[in-house]
């Protein structure tokens, strides 16, 4: 079965570091549009960061553009979310989604959900 496994998350203070990973398995990865969502307590689940699955090209929430960056692995079947200048306002459960269409990214409906990983950020 699909498999999609994040870790990378932790506790950081305001202005520093993480580097979130999801390792997906039970798929051709190359063939899906990889992206990053987050939830915060008591909010709606939103979009991160997304890559596409054949040119790559990368799409970011205005919150984050400058201070995020997503990449892709395909011979590792790895996507990732290098995280800088991290405020806490970023602190949220932050989800690996995996889809074949990238209408599918944009309507908040993947084929495949990872299991989340918390990120909180003090002040």
């Amino acid at each position: 079965q699909v498999q999609l496994v994040e870790s990378g998350g932790g506790l950081v203070q305001a202005g520093g570091s993480l580097r979130l990973s999801c390792v997906a398995s039970g798929l051709t990865f190359s063939r899906y549009h990889m992206a990053w969502f987050r939830q915060a307590p008591g909010k709606e689940r939103e979009f991160v960061a997304a890559v596409s699955r054949i040119t790559g090209n990368t799409y970011y929430a205005d919150s984050v553009k400058g201070r995020f960056t997503i990449s892709r692995a395909n011979a590792k079947n790895t996507v990732s979310l290098q995280m800088n200048s991290l405020k806490p306002e970023d602190t949220a459960v932050y989800y690996c989604a995996a889809a074949r269409d990238y209408s599918n990214i944009s309507g908040f409906e993947p084929d495949y959900w990872g299991q989340g990983t918390q990120v909180t950020v003090s002040s």
